[in-house]
């Protein structure tokens, strides 16, 4: 199987990329809904014979239309990539999205990117995919315009889960704003993830006896300040379990930025540098200011015993969630 791609759309797509079947939306957390679009854009290739492409958009559009909203990403493209890749796709073609992008007619957009750049044979879109200048371009447009370009067009429904609301990414974000990082989970078809370089901290941990790594998310993360059970990943893939903080360290330094930091158990070594991923399993408790560090490194340890005792407990949610965090 050839190795996945993530490519710029201003760069030319790889001869043996075009032809293929595309599925086109931002997909922002790659969630169970965005999963029915994506898996709809596999079994057309498949049927065909053609590499599984997805076209997004970055930055996502809402950042450019609406930048006084800080939008909360859950999946950066890199973590986008390695969902999309492990789903099966061949590649991930990124479109810059500016405002010069978004000025382009709908009749621009089919000719321009999905037929000269791409060179499609199918399309595969949700039911609500607007495209081009002033959302010229709907479901109805982008059936008309393959018909007169020829290339075939799947529009798939809004997804549900059980209890019959529709799966959309700011559901998600509402839930892990709030710390429901398992009905998330139950949303997305996989633990939360995040990726980021470990940097250097205080090193305070390491004093009191939890040494952690400590990593940066984006300012716009805005992922309930907390302690939580987590699962940690190394960039050599090897999973350890964990205890987590993200927030503001109220014991010691109340006025930093937020960060995370998470007590990897049963490792030692040097993790400075290293581009890795913490996946959220449970959440324990909000932030507390305690009375002196005695009293903060007895409830450290209450976190450990119960986070240790929950990530015990946990079985994959399904096959992409095995490959991230199990």
């Amino acid at each position: 199987m050839a190795a996945f791609q993530h490519i710029l759309a201003t760069a030319p797509l790889p001869a043996e990329l075009r032809g293929g079947v595309v599925a086109i939306g931002n997909f922002d957390g790659v969630h169970r809904g965005h999963q029915a679009v994506l898996q709809q854009a596999l079994a057309e290739a498949r049927r065909r014979g053609v590499p599984a492409l997805v076209l997004t958009f970055e930055p996502h559009p809402r950042k450019i239309f609406r930048p006084d909203m800080p939008l909360f990403v859950l999946t950066p493209p890199p973590m986008k990539a390695r969902l999309l890749s492990l789903l099966g796709f061949a590649a991930l073609v990124e479109q810059p999205f500016t405002r010069d992008f978004a000025s382009l007619s709908a009749e621009a957009f089919v000719t321009d990117v999905l037929e000269r750049n791409l060179g499609i044979t199918h399309a595969v879109t949700g039911f609500d995919f607007h495209f081009g200048k002033d959302r010229q371009g709907g479901p109805a447009y982008l059936m008309a315009a393959g018909g007169r370009h020829g290339f075939g067009v799947t529009l798939v429904d809004a997804f549900r889960d059980e209890g019959a609301e529709v799966v959309s990414s700011s559901r998600i974000r509402g839930l892990l704003s709030d710390g429901e990082v398992t009905e998330a989970a139950a949303l997305l078809g996989y633990r939360f993830t995040v990726e980021s370089e470990v940097v250097g901290g205080q090193q305070l941990g390491r004093t009191l006896g939890f040494p952690t790594a400590n990593m940066r998310l984006s300012p716009e993360a805005a992922l309930k300040e907390g302690i939580y059970a987590v699962r940690f990943r190394r960039a050599d893939g090897t999973l350890h379990d964990g205890v987590a903080s993200f927030g503001r360290r109220p014991t010691v330094d109340d006025n930093g930025a937020p960060l995370l930091e998470t007590f990897v158990f049963d490792f030692s070594g040097d993790l400075y540098g290293e581009i890795c991923q913490v996946s959220f399993f449970g959440f324990l408790r909000s932030e507390i200011k305690f009375d002196g560090l005695d009293a903060l490194v007895a409830q450290m340890k209450r976190d450990e015993a119960e986070a240790r005792a929950l990530l015990a407990g946990v079985r994959p949610l399904s096959d992409l969630d095995r490959a991230i965090a199990s």
